[in-house]
C-alpha cells in the first residue's frame, strides 16, 4: 500500500489515493519544530478491515523519528493504536 505525505507550513496529512479525494488520511498539525498532534484519521469503507488506519499511524511515526519530532496521539484512533504499540513509545509526548 502506498502512503502519500505532503505538509503545507504546519498542518500535514498522511494519505492513501488522490490527494484532492484521499480514501485515508491522518491529519496533523506541527505547534512547533519539534512536535507532532495527531488530529484525525479517516478510511473508506471500501478500506475497512485491511488495516490501513494502522498503516497511516506507522507512517506518522517513522516520520517522527526520522525528524525527530515526538507526537501528541489526541486522535482517539491513534491513541488506541499507540496503546497497543509499546515500540511507538519512544516517539510520543510526554
Amino acid at each position: 500500500m502506498l502512503i502519500h505525505h505532503t505538509q503545507r507550513d504546519s498542518k500535514g496529512v498522511f494519505y492513501v489515493g488522490d490527494s484532492d479525494s484521499p480514501i485515508a488520511e491522518l491529519v496533523y498539525t506541527k505547534p512547533a519544530f519539534d512536535k507532532m498532534i495527531l488530529e484525525h484519521t479517516e478510511v473508506a469503507e471500501e478500506l475497512k478491515g485491511q488495516n490501513v488506519g494502522y498503516h497511516l499511524v506507522e507512517a506518522a511515526v517513522e516520520y517522527a523519528r526520522h525528524h525527530q519530532l515526538k507526537i501528541l496521539p489526541l486522535c482517539p484512533f491513534a491513541n488506541a493504536v499507540f496503546k497497543k504499540k509499546p515500540e511507538y513509545q519512544d516517539v510520543l509526548m510526554d
